[in-house]
């Protein structure tokens, strides 16, 4: 009876675990492709706060259309697409009829800076994000 080395036993347990590494390394690579596809985002802005939202659509399009149906006030308008970035919408926290601003940049504080800037530009005494987004920043 001849006795087997070390490496015939885990020769098997290995390719397994190569085997099985291999195939959760492809579905990672699958996953970060289908988001970046998905990567168009719009926000629609009405009167008084209104506001609508979507992102992770597959064309600008497609994101633009989800977004002004979201949004539910009067005199809703798509304001701000984006691809691989976020937005931003501010508005005055005391008078939401008064005072708003939105955003658009390539990292969400920013645009969250650029809403707030916007906001008081506009005439708002106490500015607050209403609402964010980013599209596909993994």
């Amino acid at each position: 009876m001849g006795k087997g080395t070390m490496t015939d036993t885990f020769t098997p347990v290995m390719r397994a675990l190569v085997v099985a590494t291999l195939l959760v390394a492809s579905a990672t690579v699958m996953l970060v492709a289908v988001n970046r596809a998905r990567a168009a985002g719009a926000l629609a802005i009405g009167t008084c706060g209104a506001y609508g939202e979507a992102y992770d659509y597959h064309s600008i399009k497609q994101a633009s259309a989800s977004a002004r149906s979201k949004c539910k006030g009067k005199g809703c308008k798509v304001v701000a697409t984006v691809k691989h970035g976020c937005a931003a919408f501010a508005v005055d926290f005391a008078n939401p009829c008064g005072g708003h601003g939105w955003g658009k940049a390539s990292a969400l504080g920013n645009a969250q800076n650029v809403a707030l800037r916007s906001c008081y530009k506009d005439g708002g005494k106490e500015c607050v994000i209403r609402t964010f987004f980013c599209d596909a920043k993994g």
